[in-house]
């Protein structure tokens, strides 16, 4: 009889540990290769690149096929943060492309409920567990980014944030660092090594842009797989721990907490999902957590901030963060709101459990097929 116990990690905590500080230094690395490789294209290429992009909800509709399509809010916003960065893209364009990014990082979520299928009930509650995170966002950028055009008070809000930083002399200026010229060296030495081999400046851009790309996914792929093998069991300890107390604040800070330790937002919500699915806990008590890995998830843009030339950089990324604190802020606190999400995820969650095509319709329809038309007919 085969042995059922869990395997068990071959690399103690420390080791892996120490993986990830590199794999995070590769991130960085990889955030201002694709800087670097956007910027050689110059001005020309990046107007070409962004005009169709110029109205903001077409931005919106580009962040959330970008986020469907890596599966990963976290690469879209790192890549945002670098094009920002390397002024290949400005705040203004950018801030949709953030806020798309939130909606499109849910679809793993409700693909991840899917599993429930063909046990009605438990799909029922695992569906309303996914689309919840769903519908808080939806909310959320419905109210959000029609302020932020009319206003500019997200950016204004990041902009001042940035200023207390105090991480760059100026708007638009340069600064070096430490840590700047860390992820700068070896990007210098292939830049060299390119030179000697002959290589032109359109050349050399393609590598660092596709090399960049590439390091940014292996990066955050192995982060979130090492961090998961080391948290994945403390998480879900944690979650109960939170919800034998009461939850609300409490909750929201500690899967800010978790998200930030495990680099993801979808493992933290993710483990609620077979949870919610069992009855083990109520959508009520697992909203909060949700909340807070909201909150969690914009660690990655600000961390690609630090490979960033322009203050810009630190400032779209500031963005993300202020958007979903004030979010989170508003539709929690004020009790006339919060319950806005649920209701909307349990009623569709009930209409989808009687008419399984509509989960079809619903994934498919809003995240890829509204997207693309929304791109084409904005553009």
């Amino acid at each position: 009889m085969k042995d059922s116990a869990p395997k068990r990690d071959p690399f103690p905590p420390w080791v892996r540990m120490v993986f990830v500080l590199l794999l995070l230094y590769l991130f960085l690395v990889g955030v201002k290769g694709l800087e670097s490789g956007i910027k050689g294209f110059g001005e020309d290429f990046t107007d070409a690149l962004f005009q169709r992009v110029s109205n903001p909800l077409a931005g919106l509709f580009v962040g959330i096929l970008a986020t469907v399509l890596v599966q990963s809010s976290s690469v879209t916003t790192a890549t945002i943060v670098g094009l920002v960065g390397s002024g290949s893209l400005t705040v203004a364009l950018a801030v949709p492309m953030i806020m798309g990014a939130n909606i499109g990082t849910t679809v793993t979520n409700t693909l991840a409920s899917l599993g429930f299928l063909r046990r009605s009930k438990e799909f029922r509650l695992a569906f309303a567990g996914a689309t919840m995170h769903d519908f808080f966002n939806l909310c959320n950028v419905a109210v959000m980014l029609p302020l932020e055009l009319a206003t500019g008070f997200i950016t204004k809000i990041a902009e001042w944030l940035a200023g207390i930083f105090g991480r760059f002399t100026s708007t638009g200026g340069e600064q070096s660092s430490f840590i700047k010229d860390a992820v700068k060296a070896p990007l210098k030495l292939l830049e060299r090594l390119l030179d000697a081999l002959g290589a032109g400046d359109n050349t050399q851009s393609v590598v660092l842009l596709v090399l960049g790309i590439t390091m940014v996914l292996v990066a955050l792929a192995y982060v979130t797989r090492n961090m998961r093998l080391l948290m994945a069991d403390r998480v879900e300890r944690s979650i109960n721990a939170i919800l034998s107390k009461g939850g609300g604040i409490t909750a929201i800070i500690i899967g800010t907490i978790m998200t930030v330790a495990v680099q993801s937002s979808s493992i933290t919500t993710s483990v609620l999902i077979p949870m919610i699915a069992a009855g083990v806990i109520t959508l009520r008590n697992a909203y909060p957590i949700t909340l807070g890995a909201n909150i969690g998830t914009t660690i990655t843009a600000l961390l690609a901030s630090l490979a960033t030339d322009l203050r810009a950089g630190l400032v779209i990324a500031l963005v993300h963060l202020t958007f979903n604190v004030i979010g989170v802020t508003v539709w929690y606190t004020l009790p006339f709101l919060r319950d806005i999400p649920l209701n909307l995820a349990q009623r569709l969650a009930r209409h989808a459990e009687v008419r399984k095509s509509l989960v079809i319709v619903y994934v498919i329809g809003g995240f890829v097929i509204i997207p693309i038309i929304g791109v084409l007919v904005l553009q």
